[in-house]
């Protein structure tokens, strides 16, 4: 995994610099009026910036949550995760032998029985994110899960078990 530096810009906000395995690099400011700027460098020159790109908080979220994988999983990545100190975010495909199937977040008790919680759930075409209890698991759609390492795989067993 690339190197991610974090600084304080008084007045501004924060910049974040990625020096991804590649060589690449890239800088992220984050104002604090919500707007992004991001910045792409030489690989050969890390201080000639190429490109620059300016968005505001909405357009920053989107981006964000097609790099994150929310709009599109690809088919090799079986299990995507990323790890926060102990925070883990998981993503789990609802397989047909899964016995959660067409219950609700409520009825199988997500939260007391496994202490992780559902962040979003993505099907075909549509994302919602903070589900309610009352949504129901269906067959095929990707939950984005997060919690404790334990908490995602006692969620896990809860969803293939119900």
């Amino acid at each position: 995994m690339g190197t991610i530096r974090e600084s304080d810009l008084p007045g501004i906000g924060k910049k974040y610099q990625l020096e991804a395995n590649s060589g690449s690099k890239i800088v992220v400011v984050i104002h604090n009026d919500g707007r992004r700027e991001l910045y792409h460098f030489l690989d050969e020159d890390p201080d000639e910036c190429i490109s620059q790109v300016s968005l505001d908080d909405e357009e920053s979220r989107q981006i964000a949550s097609i790099i994150g994988g929310m709009q599109y999983k690809p088919k090799a990545l079986d299990t995507v995760q990323v790890t926060l100190d102990e925070l883990v975010i998981e993503w789990c495909k609802i397989e047909p032998h899964f016995k959660s199937i067409n219950k609700t977040i409520e009825e199988l008790h997500v939260r007391a029985r496994t202490g992780a919680t559902i962040l979003a759930i993505v099907e075909k075409g549509k994302q919602k994110i903070n589900p309610g209890p009352q949504d129901r698991i269906m067959l095929g759609m990707t939950l984005v899960v997060a919690g404790e390492r334990k908490q995602i795989k006692q969620l896990n067993d809860l969803l293939l078990e119900g």
